[in-house]
């Protein structure tokens, strides 16, 4: 979960999230480098003379700023492509996660284990313990366990939710009457705190989502007590 003011992107807890991580910086490392060469172009004006008599046609300068463009489109796309098909990339499951977007709240369906169902809502400030955190603390949190590749299932029953984890670098659209799917590998335990990002409407971030990433053997005690 990101602290206050806290700029950066919140730490990964997945390999996906480490890739776009990674993809983040390379982007903003080329943006950097034509913000100085934009920049110094600029300033370079100043010293120029008005008037050069030599100065006919500039071909040479025309190509060269319509190919160098392209080229570092190049540098950004083909990692970009690479980054979109890994996120799309199912691989052999674990586990499959239903995550239904009611209004307002959400619902799970571990289908694998005997169809264990719950509805997950956000806890309010007057009935929150002193070690929870305000607008993002739920009563019934996602139990997952780490190091297993988790396939999520993802719809609504009402309008658009948005199934969004950070820290996971997931976030699916719930559709009413669509089923969309993705995956996710958490190497770490720990709570991951999520919201959906309303666009299904104003205030719907008031629907956090909590995934608590176990190790194997306590998953599997929590699903034969359940």
């Amino acid at each position: 979960m990101s602290p206050w003011a806290y700029l950066g992107l919140q730490d990964s807890a997945s390999p996906l999230m480490e890739q776009l991580t990674f993809f983040h910086d390379h982007a903003l490392l080329i943006l950097v480098m034509i913000t100085i060469l934009v920049g110094y172009l600029m300033f370079m004006l100043f010293f120029n003379n008005y008037i050069n008599r030599f100065l006919l046609h500039g071909q040479l300068i025309e190509m060269i700023w319509t190919i160098l463009p392209a080229i570092i489109l190049l540098f950004i796309a083909l990692p970009s492509l690479r980054l979109l098909y890994l996120l799309d990339e199912i691989n052999e499951p674990s586990v499959t996660l239903k995550s239904i977007g009611h209004q307002w709240y959400w619902s799970y369906e571990y289908s694998d284990f005997n169809n264990i169902e719950f509805d997950s809502y956000m806890i309010p400030t007057n009935e929150l313990n002193n070690d929870g955190f305000r607008l993002l603390d739920v009563d019934n949190r996602i139990v997952l366990p780490m190091n297993s590749q988790i396939r999520i299932l993802v719809t609504a029953a009402d309008v658009i939710h948005s199934w969004t984890i950070p820290a996971l670098g997931v976030k699916v659209d719930g559709t009413p009457g669509r089923l969309n799917q993705t995956n996710f590998f958490m190497n770490r335990p720990g709570l991951f705190y999520g919201q959906c990002s309303e666009i299904c409407g104003a205030n719907h971030s008031f629907m956090p989502i909590v995934i608590e990433s176990v190790p194997v053997n306590y998953f599997i005690k929590w699903i034969s007590s359940n």
